[in-house]
């Protein structure tokens, strides 16, 4: 079946950095857009950064900035540079597949955890 898995969560302080990873196996991947998305404890999950398949990318007014969203069509990888981390960044992270109005597919999470 289809599997979107991250990688590259932790624990850093406040100011530094992270790169997350999602690979995608068993899936077309170049015809699906991609998504970021993050859900802190007691809150909901809120969607933090989206490319297309054309690589058009858009993100949550809060990441603007901060955070750049790529991807490699060559080894099924959406990323997540994530720069100038803040407490309030901290959540799990989930990545997500999607053509239509609906997710099609989600990975497991990754923790993220930002001190100050």
């Amino acid at each position: 079946q289809v599997q979107l898995v991250e990688s590259g969560g932790g624990l850093v302080q406040a100011g530094e950095s992270l790169r997350l990873s999602c690979a995608a196996s068993r899936i077309i991947f170049n015809i699906y857009g991609m998504e970021w998305y993050r859900q802190a404890p007691g809150k909901q999950r809120e969607l933090v950064a989206s490319i297309t398949s054309g690589s058009s990318a858009d993100y949550a007014d809060s990441v603007k900035g901060r955070f750049t969203i790529s991807r490699d069509n060559t080894k099924n990888t959406v990323y997540l540079q994530m720069n100038s981390l803040k407490p309030e960044d901290t959540a799990v992270y989930y990545c997500a597949a999607r053509i239509g109005r609906n997710v099609d597919y989600w990975g497991q999470g990754t923790q993220v955890t930002v001190s100050s």
